[in-house]
């Protein structure tokens, strides 16, 4: 006992690893659960709005069963790329925008080979049968839109009805038939027949409760739709477009000339009104002092 080298330690070895050990072991236990969840969080937040998995097309096609239709190697290199496979030449890519209306899948940021892999697993276990889809959104309300959906959903277009997560209204970057022509922002695209672009009232849901385009995610991240905001903005969207398709307005084919004129001209009144008050100016001083030199 008294030549073994760990007796005067006592119980300390077993003390000092548990206590070294413990920050790793509470990493790892606080970890796990991240990691479980993270592809599930990233579906919800990246692809729900334009996909389902198993409940049908939307924006773009269900995703139920994907890895059946084309190989991982394949799949992987759409997902972080699409516009560089369709641009390819692809078929079935190009088949997939056809069926998506013409809508081009953006690239998602932050999507690596890894997240990709992690993304098609999770696809492929929600694929299984008596999983719930991965949606984890709250349902919006399925019903017939009624005259006062379509009057709150414009008023919320409009800025006449506040967001009740504080989000900035429509018109703040879109414009629509229902503005003037120079009503409305130009950061974003014209929403008149956004209803018909997404493919219906149920594409359109789905896309508003977690937009997936880098600028609507990054505006309304911390400022998500209400259900009932989401049913009012598709009922309004709906009849828009039904207006639109029964008595097309004018395009605004020429906004810049538009602007460049109504410029030029309000530059030419500032300076007639600058002329007409420099000709009126204070003169007490001047004059005559001018007056007394010529004296």
């Amino acid at each position: 006992m008294a030549n073994d080298p760990y007796a005067r330690w006592g119980k300390w070895p077993i003390s000092v690893l548990t206590w070294a050990l413990f920050p790793t072991v509470l990493l790892l236990a606080l970890a796990s659960p991240t990691l479980a969840q993270a592809p599930a969080a990233f579906y919800r937040q990246n692809c729900a709005a334009c996909h389902s998995i198993g409940g049908g097309p939307r924006v773009g096609p269900d995703l139920k069963d994907v890895s059946t239709r084309r190989d991982r190697a394949w799949l992987v290199r759409f997902l972080e790329n699409p516009k560089t496979v369709i641009d390819s030449g692809d078929a079935y890519a190009r088949e997939l925008v056809a069926k998506s209306h013409g809508l081009v899948m953006p690239a998602v940021k932050g999507l690596d080979q890894s997240k990709t892999e992690a993304m098609l697993d999770y696809i492929d276990t929600q694929s299984k049968p008596g999983q719930a889809g991965g949606s984890g959104k709250k349902a919006v309300e399925e019903r017939a839109f009624t005259a006062a959906d379509v009057e709150r959903g414009k008023e919320i277009v409009l800025g006449g009805r506040q967001l009740s997560g504080g989000g900035a209204p429509c018109i703040s970057c879109h414009t629509l038939r229902d503005l003037s022509g120079l009503g409305g922002g130009r950061l974003g695209p014209d929403l008149t027949r956004s209803y018909e672009r997404l493919g219906g009232a149920s594409s359109m849901k789905s896309w508003l409760a977690s937009p997936p385009t880098p600028t609507m995610h990054a505006a309304y991240r911390a400022h998500t739709f209400t259900p009932a905001e989401i049913l009012a903005l598709v009922a309004y969207f709906e009849s828009a477009s039904g207006q639109d398709t029964a008595h097309p307005a004018p395009k605004h084919s020429l906004p810049f000339l538009t602007s460049l004129l109504i410029g030029l001209g309000g530059s030419l009144i500032g300076l007639v009104l600058l002329d007409e008050f420099w000709r009126k100016r204070f003169r007490a001083v001047r004059r005559p002092l001018v007056a007394k030199r010529k004296g």
